[in-house]
């Protein structure tokens, strides 16, 4: 078993325009490519779980949305990086929850078997608390970061016990950094 880290990506990785479908648009957020290096280079199992009501909506295509992670993987790439799974709820929340939409548990489930990883040894961190709440349900930890939508969800994610981290850099330096957690 592996030890993984599981990332948003809108607003935690890349730069959130809303409903992004060009891979032209893709911008990654400062220091992130560099970051998950750094996680790859631990030895971290890097994946991406990501909610896309844009499909369902009709405001993108799953053509789309493989285009741009495509795209986002090269950039990352081009920082040295690798993001080793990306898995996607095309759900929108006012059809009524579903199983696989964050905070729901169906995703990681299957990435935890697929990809071999130890919840225990996990981490989870996004920007809103709905990226961090699976993490406790699973024996993990979650950090939430300030960017995209972050400094609104700060306090409910502290409320939660959750700590916060200025950007993805940041959040790696804590995961990787023992007893600074």
């Amino acid at each position: 078993m592996k030890a993984g880290v599981f990332l948003d990506r809108d607003g935690t990785i890349v730069a959130d325009p809303g409903y992004l479908r060009d891979p032209a648009d893709v911008v990654l957020l400062p220091g992130a490519g560099q970051a998950i290096a750094r996680l790859n280079a631990a030895g971290r199992t890097v994946v991406v779980v990501t909610n896309q009501s844009g499909i369902a909506r009709g405001k993108l295509s799953p053509d789309d949305f493989d285009a741009v992670t495509r795209r986002i993987e090269e950039l990352v790439r081009g920082a040295g990086g690798h993001i080793d799974a990306t898995y996607m709820c095309p759900h929108a929340p006012e059809v009524g929850p579903c199983e696989c939409r964050k905070p729901g548990l169906l995703l990681y489930r299957r990435a935890l078997r697929a990809l071999q990883i130890d919840p225990a040894c996990s981490w989870w961190v996004g920007d809103r608390e709905s990226d961090l709440t699976p993490a406790p349900l699973l024996g993990g930890r979650g950090i939430l970061v300030l960017t995209g939508e972050g400094v609104h969800h700060r306090e409910a994610a502290e409320a939660l016990g959750f700590g916060a981290a200025a950007g993805l850099p940041e959040a790696v330096g804590r995961i990787l950094t023992p007893n600074a957690n």
